[in-house]
């Protein structure tokens, strides 16, 4: 089994990615609002830099286990057919690791 983490730039993008996820075989996705510190600084003047206040643009992260490697290379062809080539800025990060065990997904999961 595969961990699939996805920082998506695009916010806008969010239902295609999902869609085509889908069809990629990933049963279910986590979605999270999430910003990082590159961001954060270059929109807020240096003196709010650390506050929490005001945040307006964010990204969306998501994350899926997936039963094999395969899946994982389709979700990533996907992915790079919805945002383009992630080579490029702006548009997301994509990474992934095998995991050495996983409780609580059913037999099932994928047929979300």
């Amino acid at each position: 089994m595969y961990m699939i983490l996805f920082v998506l730039n695009d916010p806008q993008k969010l239902d295609m990615i999902l869609d085509s996820w889908k069809k990629s075989g990933v049963g279910g996705t986590t979605i999270y609002e999430s910003t990082g510190a590159f961001r954060k600084r270059m929109r807020i003047p240096g003196r709010f830099a650390y506050t929490t206040e005001n945040l307006d643009e964010y990204n969306v992260t998501l994350m899926s286990v997936v039963q094999n490697e395969t899946i994982v290379q389709n979700c990533l062809a996907e992915t790079e057919n919805v945002v383009g080539d992630l080579s490029n800025p702006d548009t997301g990060i994509f990474c992934y690791w095998e995991l050495n065990g996983v409780k609580g997904l059913h037999k099932n999961y994928s047929a979300e």
